[in-house]
């Protein structure tokens, strides 16, 4: 099963499991497929947009292993 990190690249996690872009935009990550966003690490988008990313990590693996 496909998991994320802190360290994962985003334009990865759009790739492997692009079911989860509702997740990235929700918080503020609008721009999924911005050059920024594809070579961003989810880490450094928490960042920017003031989210605790040990939290938002455990949420989007919840969410994907939801998914099946």
């Amino acid at each position: 099963m496909y998991q994320i990190e802190k360290e994962t690249v985003i334009g990865e996690v759009m790739i492997n499991a692009p079911f989860t872009q509702p997740l990235f935009q929700a918080i503020g990550m609008h721009c999924m497929g911005c050059a920024m966003a594809s070579g961003e690490t989810v880490e450094e988008a928490c960042a920017v947009h003031g989210v605790d990313p040990d939290l938002f990590v455990e949420k989007v693996n919840e969410f994907i292993a939801a998914q099946g």
